[in-house]
């Protein structure tokens, strides 16, 4: 048996054990998969076994083999810890592999006990009115105490999943003692000799007290640790629905604009020219069709372009032939480009409609496209009347004549790209407006809309890793 100070050292050093390793296996996304998933299949329970028996499991080797190591053994609070998150399969699996090297050292009492616990643990988490409860459970025993008496003014409830965990933890505790205290090589513990002679003193209380106390410690801790990495991964997935939800108002924004000013068209030729109004229905029957059927956020360059080739179809039948000419320059390295969907024909819309339409005589569109220093460069450029004077676009509505369409296409860039992207508008000499868009290249957007977990960042800040 130890001295009181020095079992009181190994205390301290347990609780940064378990810190330290509990901080270290939340980083593996492996690991916050298994242990944050709400379903587990019995592989994942094996798995999570797996993860938290095999360095607990070294610990005791190591203290086995290192006698003054004592504050590497966490194996009673590691399976309560694998039974509470992980049900009675990873509880008990895990009370097995981490009591081995204690097994093979002749400790035999050690793996019935954290088998046991493990599963006591496990069936303790089958009965949890609520997952949160788990998630939830504070070693400060008088808080638990304050909320069960404050749940049971209104209506008394006898039984509390936290004053129950924590008598488990205890009652387990006490078991570990009686076991040495009657088999003192069959089982490791730390226990205080001061509590066994017959001039039992207050510090015999107060050591072994801190025994009972550190072990509920070790595993509060190590649950508050892995619950700040859980809320955390729901506030990033939150963030990424909320980023989605957002999208999804841009992108609905931009449809019925097109579509508004589109049936405009199509009504004023109904009456005087029915056969060309046909026409035009069936070329927006075929653009509607791609809207419905694309969910995509983000699509090659090349899509882009087929699109607003099935838009100015329709604006080439509403201006003229001999008013409306479109010129493409566009890099074919270029068209394989990733950018967001329905990025280019509101600025296409927007030259037609400020640039071109007061215009009478008609006019032309330039659209080109160049991969510049891993970027992608877009120029939208129309030879009308121009816009005023040149600006930069800093905030959406920072753009006041461009309209609904070259605000909503500012602000797309910067919800996806933060900082990274640029939105340029100067006007031309001459007459005329040149928009100039210049994007990162993205080696996989789809990923950055779809990722879970864990990760989600806003997207300014995972293009500046890309780059």
């Amino acid at each position: 048996m130890l001295e009181p100070w020095l079992i009181l050292v190994h205390l301290l050093l347990k609780l940064g054990v378990a810190a330290a390793l509990s901080s270290a296996l939340v980083r593996s996304k492996e690991f916050k998969n298994l242990v944050f998933r709400e379903n587990r299949e019995i592989r994942h329970k094996i798995y999570l076994a797996l993860w938290m028996g095999i360095p607990i499991a070294v610990g005791v080797w190591i203290r086995v083999n290192v006698k003054s190591f004592l504050s590497g053994d966490l194996s009673l609070e590691t399976a309560l810890l694998l039974g509470v998150i992980g049900g009675r399969l990873s509880g008990g699996l895990g009370g097995v592999l981490i009591s081995l090297p204690a097994l093979f050292h002749g400790e035999w009492a050690s793996m019935p006990l954290n088998v046991f616990a493990g599963i006591v643990a496990g069936q303790l988490r089958r009965i949890a009115p609520e997952q949160e409860d788990i998630w939830s459970f504070s070693p400060f025993i008088d808080l638990s105490l304050y909320r069960m008496i404050r749940r049971n003014l209104p209506r008394p409830k006898v039984f509390d999943w936290q004053i129950a965990f924590f008598a488990t933890i205890i009652g387990l505790r006490f078991l570990q003692t009686e076991i040495w205290r009657f088999f003192p090589h069959s089982i490791f513990s730390l226990e205080s000799p001061l509590l066994w002679a017959r001039d039992r003193t207050l510090n015999a209380y107060l050591v072994e007290s801190a025994i009972y106390l550190a072990v509920v410690m070790v595993v509060g801790t190590e649950l508050k640790i892995f619950n700040s990495v859980r809320i955390q991964i729901k506030l990033e997935e939150q963030e990424r629905l909320l980023l989605q939800a957002r999208m999804t108002a841009l992108q609905n924004q931009i449809n019925p604009h097109f579509l508004f000013n589109t049936l405009n068209s199509i009504s004023s030729l109904v009456r005087f020219d029915p056969d060309t109004a046909r026409e035009m229905i069936l070329k927006l029957a075929t653009i509607l069709r791609r809207l419905l059927h694309s969910t995509d956020s983000f699509v090659p360059l090349r899509e882009e372009v087929e699109f607003i080739d099935n838009y100015l179809d329709i604006e080439v039948v509403r201006f003229g032939r001999d008013k409306l000419a479109v010129v493409k320059d566009l890099q074919p390295a270029s068209l394989e480009a990733m950018v967001p969907s329905m990025l280019l024909q509101p600025l296409v819309e927007n030259c037609i409609k400020h640039g071109l339409a007061p215009k009478i005589e008609g006019g032309s569109i330039t659209l080109r496209s160049r991969l510049i220093k891993r970027r992608l460069v877009i120029e939208v450029e129309d030879d009308g009347v121009g816009m005023g004077a040149a600006q930069l676009l800093e905030q959406p509505e920072g753009f006041g004549s461009g309209g609904i369409g070259m605000a909503n296409v500012a602000e797309r860039l910067k919800v996806l790209y933060g900082d990274t992207a640029k939105m340029i508008i100067e006007n031309r000499e001459g007459g005329g407006t040149l928009v100039r868009l210049r994007l990162p290249i993205l080696p996989n957007p789809e990923e950055l809309m779809t990722t879970s977990a864990v990760a989600p960042a806003p997207f300014g800040k995972n293009l500046r890793k890309a780059e």
